[in-house]
């Protein structure tokens, strides 16, 4: 329901956004991969904060190739992870909660 609500916010908003792996509908981890205009990818993962909210932490902008080995290895280990993928123009993540860059 919530990989739903973050595609239709995309799709509204003229971006294009899909999943490519679907994980444990409950606790699965989710991985949110965006591509701006210049070909540049951000990775976004989810957390868990100790209120029980969820934080995003973004990796600084890559090359798709980086982002695809970042996933290939965390689905290898995680049969649970949620793996969505958003291309807009701007770059736009559309999540809704708190999202923290990584140093």
């Amino acid at each position: 329901m919530w990989a739903s609500a973050l595609i239709r916010r995309a799709d509204a908003a003229g971006a294009f956004a899909a999943v490519l792996h679907r994980g444990d509908p409950d606790s699965g981890t989710v991985l949110v991969s965006v591509r701006g205009r210049d070909g540049q990818h951000v990775l976004y993962q989810s957390a868990t904060v100790m209120d029980g909210s969820r934080l995003w932490m973004a990796d600084t902008p890559t090359s798709e190739q980086a982002v695809g080995a970042k996933i290939a290895k965390r689905r290898e280990g995680d049969s649970d992870l949620w793996v969505i993928e958003i291309d807009d123009r701007e770059g736009r993540h559309f999540l809704t909660e708190s999202v923290q860059t990584s140093s």
